[in-house]
């Protein structure tokens, strides 16, 4: 493998953050749409609620970190979505944009944001996956998450 790529973490931009917002909406919706039996309608509706309960102030909502991935020439190539909040953070988002996908920006994005987490003071970090995405899964497994609580469903 490779050597991870370098890349910093900048709080976003208020325009940065306003599209993030909706695509964030949108792909959380597509997420918890078949893991919660919902119609598009639903799940977009469902979505909207959570993230909006969960960031009423937006970026100057208070314990979370919403940051824009940079490379070391300034290039966007993601993003990570954190509540820090003791007595354990949680990972709500990371994502890197699709042109970057497949170059190791998602495991520079996690260590950047373990390491955000330490300097804050944390020695933990939580975050939940969607089995349906082996690609994270196997990212996650990679950098030492463990698996704390497993969900399952049968369809009748």
């Amino acid at each position: 493998m490779s050597s991870t790529p370098q890349v910093s973490l900048r709080p976003m931009t208020e325009d940065e953050f306003a599209e993030w917002y909706e695509l964030t909406i949108v792909g959380y919706a597509g997420a918890i749409g078949p893991a919660r039996a919902l119609t598009d309608e639903e799940a977009l509706a469902q979505a909207r609620k959570e993230i909006e309960t969960l960031l009423p102030d937006g970026l100057a909502t208070k314990d979370h970190l919403v940051w824009t991935a940079c490379t070391p020439d300034g290039s966007v190539v993601g993003n990570l979505w954190i509540q820090a909040r003791k007595p354990v953070p949680f990972i709500f988002n990371v994502e890197v944009d699709a042109a970057q996908r497949g170059h190791g920006y998602g495991r520079a994005i996690m260590l950047a944001g373990e390491q955000a987490c330490r300097d804050l003071g944390f020695d933990r970090l939580d975050l939940n996956v969607f089995n349906d995405n082996p690609t994270a899964v196997r990212l996650y497994d990679s950098l030492g998450y463990v698996t704390v609580a497993q969900s399952m469903r049968k369809v009748l």
